[in-house]
């Protein structure tokens, strides 16, 4: 099964695709969260890490202010293989992208992996690389209607 298959179905929860989205606005008088405010890992060398992210995919280190758009939170199997077989991987950060073809260049000019997938999933298209440690990233350049 294509990634992107798979990327549309992780990706349904309210979906992109016309659903009714969830707000971060409090729901029945419950206080809600409002975003991601960073994300922190573990890393072997976390200043090359770091630097590797910045050099390859313009994430500005220490902080990074992105564009606005919407965030997909699933929760997966943990026997998934859908980041990778290394089990020990317990999480895959997706970037949004505007030019999934030009970013994939990009990084393989730069030596790295990327595998495209081939075929367009209802939310867009998808492509799949590792980070130097073998954390796994998704690209995620959204259909028109999920742009933003």
């Amino acid at each position: 099964m294509a990634f992107g298959a798979v990327a549309g179905a992780a990706m349904v929860p309210g979906a992109f695709a016309g659903g009714a989205e969830q707000s971060t606005a409090a729901q029945g008088g419950k206080e809600a969260v409002t975003g991601i405010g960073g994300f922190f890992f573990r890393a072997k060398d976390p200043k090359a890490l770091q630097k590797w992210y910045q050099d390859n995919l313009g994430v500005s280190v220490p902080v990074w202010k992105q564009e606005a758009g919407k965030t997909s939170f699933t929760a997966f199997s943990e026997t998934t293989k859908y980041f990778g077989s290394d089990l020990s991987k317990q999480w895959m950060i997706n970037f949004r992208v505007n030019d999934i073809e030009k970013m994939a260049s990009q990084l393989q000019a730069a030596g790295i992996a990327v595998k495209v997938d081939a075929e367009m999933s209802p939310y867009g298209r998808f492509a799949h690389l590792n980070d130097p440690e073998g954390n796994p990233i998704e690209l995620w350049q959204p259909a028109a209607a999920d742009a933003k």
